[in-house]
């Protein structure tokens, strides 16, 4: 049985862990083996670099930390996400590439182009990606009601913010046979009904 890469992307406070993990639950019951992981990190290594890319007091070059990012994921894909998929799992994964190449290309100007080649020594596409856009208005109460100090990318501005809902959409609209924008101002009921609705339509799962 073929393996399934379904990726969950969007800017803070999207409400993406929340339905990823519901997907998981309800594709288990199906009988599929499914991997619910999430980037950065995944595996030891990239929990390790997850641990300082997400850390308010660490300082990086917008240039160190898209590298940093890609260190993690070549370990991820290489030791949890390839094997899982050789196996005929359905991995979800919470953030992917999409997520290096609108917050550090879009968010922070790293060139998008070098990012996309980065991309490519990946060798790995998911087969769907889910865009959850939310208003800076949802995004702000759902981080509030967190009660959780804020991340580094928690701390970015309202204009980097914006740059970034920019490039998940625009990401999410030049790959329409991968991606699926959704509005996630509803309520978490909603979206993950809409998401389960499209997965079974589009993989049949």
């Amino acid at each position: 049985m073929k393996g399934v890469f379904i990726t969950f992307e969007g800017g803070e406070g999207a409400g993406k862990s929340t339905v990823a993990r519901r997907l998981a639950a309800a594709l288990q019951t199906s009988g599929r083996e499914v991997v619910l992981t999430r980037e950065p990190g995944g595996t030891p290594g990239a929990e390790a670099v997850r641990g300082l890319l997400l850390d308010p007091v660490t300082q990086l070059t917008p240039l160190a930390d898209t590298l940093l990012h890609f260190a993690a994921r070549a370990d991820h894909v290489a030791r949890v996400i390839n094997p899982a998929l050789a196996r005929g799992a359905v991995v979800i994964c919470d953030r992917f590439y999409d997520s290096t190449m609108a917050y550090q290309g879009y968010g922070l100007g790293v060139d998008r182009a070098a990012i996309a080649a980065l991309i490519g020594l990946m060798g790995l596409k998911p087969d769907l990606t889910f865009v959850l856009e939310v208003s800076q208005f949802t995004a702000k109460q759902r981080l509030a009601s967190r009660g959780n100090v804020a991340d580094r990318y928690e701390l970015m501005g309202p204009e980097v913010m914006a740059r970034i809902a920019a490039g998940f959409h625009a990401i999410a609209v030049a790959e329409p046979e991968r991606c699926v924008l959704v509005d996630a101002n509803a309520e978490a009921d909603a979206v993950f009904a809409e998401v389960a609705a499209l997965v079974a339509k589009r993989l049949g799962l």
